[in-house]
């Protein structure tokens, strides 16, 4: 009587076994994938979007540019192919929300610096104060690794449109000119063809643990296509 039980033991050992094994595999196929809106013009607060592309609602990639990093070296969009990147907009003579926002740039670099998906970009809204050697003398200050993180100043109107066209984070309306001013808190996340995949409150570092959590989804979904 004793070994007929222990035979079944056995068997509902082993069929136990199985159900965990055939639920997990269930689980995981039914598993939603992971998943990021693709931000389009029309889907973002019109207060944030220049009027010639707020009416857009599909195809919206970030512009071509053509710009100047720390080093003096020339950036363009091809030095951010096949990257995923986080892009923002700050001056190095700024007192209220850049030096948070690069602290918090500066935690996403020490998070991210060993992999090679990911890229920083920060564009100067004071190009005409920001030079190559102010930039440069930031970026030490800041702990800047030149690989992985560029500090980008340039033709102004460029910049401008970039905020206000490209990465849709513009809070003012001007043409790029002496008193036209750009101040947002926005980061922004780019995937490898160029499309904005989420919007980020650059001094909230609950919003940067969120950030850094999109990245990794990111980098799944990349990986899949």
């Amino acid at each position: 009587m004793l070994s007929f039980f222990a035979k079944f033991k056995y068997v509902a050992i082993v069929l136990l076994v199985l159900s965990i094994i055939i639920v997990t595999a269930i689980y995981s196929l039914l598993k939603p994938a992971p998943s990021l809106p693709v931000y389009q013009p029309d889907m973002v607060n019109a207060e944030l979007v220049d009027s010639t592309v707020q009416y857009v609602r599909k195809y919206h990639k970030i512009a071509d540019f053509k710009l100047i990093n720390q080093n003096g070296d020339t950036i363009t969009e091809k030095d951010y192919d096949d990257k995923i990147y986080v892009a923002d907009f700050f001056f190095t003579t700024c007192q209220t929300i850049c030096p948070i926002m690069t602290d918090h740039m500066a935690k996403i670099q020490e998070k991210l610096k060993n992999d090679n998906e990911i890229l920083l970009l920060s564009h100067t809204v004071t190009p005409e104060i920001d030079t190559v050697a102010q930039l440069k003398r930031y970026a030490e200050k800041k702990g800047v690794i030149d690989d992985k993180w560029n500090l980008v100043t340039g033709d102004k109107k460029q910049i401008y449109d970039l905020a206000r066209k490209s990465y849709l984070v513009s809070k003012t309306q001007g043409d790029g000119g002496k008193y036209d001013m750009i101040h947002t808190e926005n980061f922004v996340l780019v995937d490898k063809d160029k499309q904005i995949r989420g919007f980020y409150d650059g001094t909230d570092p609950e919003a940067i643990e969120e950030l850094l959590t999109d990245i990794q989804k990111l980098k799944k979904i990349e990986a899949k296509q």
